[in-house]
């Protein structure tokens, strides 16, 4: 070891990274911008009008850049000037960062900005006349400058065709160009009316629901419905031949009230008929697949602060809304 280190304590002889102070890491900032500047007007004259100084300060700016990086960006002459090789790289990594760091003070400041304007939100019919709409009543109490368009929608194609922020989706998203934030799941299982039953014993098994008039909801099951028991995890499948198929989830229950046919539904909607005595719960040990809930809603560089309040929002209350949790 060399004599003079010797006695030096253990950390003053660990080699340090060298310390970027926050002056020295805009100044760099600066500098980058500048050189995007630069290129992007053809000329350092264009360049200075365009960040309201002069052209020797964006002439030292553009030296020092280059002094900083090592390399020579641009080539110029009296008439001319051209990016050279590694200014080339350069420009286009400097672009990303100065777009990169633009969306993050966007979205820094968005989300400190008091929410207003209009909030485009899509739900499914059931959710969005019943369980959703006191959540919604206390966004709209707590950021009186929003308005919101509250679309009955169970699916959604296209959200920037249709001008949607964001949609409350059951079932899986498809769509790999939007965030899909999972929230809870719907519990479902079978449910007829007493009378459907005419005075007989509940069925208990999946093979007794066969014989039964049926009704299917077509978005989750048509002539077919796989039960599972919820102690050993066993599968079965229940074959019908439906009486009314229907995609709305109260027609759905409303007709399993009057009798029609059994069904299968969320747990959250039959509750209270079962309560009443107006369904019974068929095959108790045995349930549908619950359906994923999602919060989806298109990519993007910048978000609102009335659509980031929304969300953080709904990732409250739709566990509770369905009585699950996600």
């Amino acid at each position: 070891m060399n004599k003079k280190h010797r006695h030096l304590p253990a950390e003053s002889r660990v080699a340090r990274a060298p310390e970027i102070s926050a002056e020295g890491a805009s100044q760099r900032f600066q500098l980058m911008e500048t050189f995007v500047r630069i290129v992007e007007a053809g000329n350092l004259s264009a360049a200075a009008a365009l960040l309201r100084t002069t052209q020797p300060t964006i002439s030292r700016r553009l030296q020092a850049l280059e002094r900083s990086l090592g390399v020579r960006l641009l080539q110029r002459s009296t008439h001319t000037m051209r990016l050279t090789v590694d200014g080339e790289r350069c420009f286009k990594r400097a672009k990303e960062l100065l777009a990169s760091w633009a969306s993050f003070e966007a979205d820094l400041r968005g989300a400190q900005e008091e929410p207003e304007g209009m909030l485009r939100v899509a739900v499914p019919h059931a959710f969005g006349q019943e369980r959703l709409v006191e959540p919604l009543s206390r966004y709209l109490s707590d950021y009186p400058r929003v308005s919101v368009d509250w679309l009955l929608q169970d699916d959604v194609r296209d959200f920037i065709a249709n001008g949607i922020d964001c949609a409350v989706q059951v079932g899986e998203p498809t769509d790999p160009a939007v965030v899909a934030i999972r929230l809870s799941k719907v519990a479902r299982f079978v449910v007829a009316a007493p009378a459907l039953l005419q005075g007989g014993r509940v069925p208990q098994e999946p093979e007794e629901l066969v014989a039964l008039p049926w009704l299917a909801l077509r978005t989750y099951y048509r002539t077919e419905l796989t039960l599972t028991h919820a102690e050993t995890g066993e599968t079965r499948r229940v074959a019908m031949h439906p009486r009314v198929s229907t995609d709305n989830l109260y027609a759905l229950r409303s007709a399993a009230v009057l009798g029609v046919g059994a069904c299968a539904g969320s747990a959250w909607l039959l509750a209270d008929d079962l309560a009443r005595g107006r369904l019974v719960h068929l095959a108790p040990k045995w349930q549908a697949a619950a359906l994923p809930i999602y919060l989806v809603y298109p990519h993007a560089q910048f978000y609102p602060s009335r659509l980031q309040r929304f969300i953080a929002l709904m990732r409250e209350a739709v566990p509770l809304a369905t009585d699950n949790a996600a």
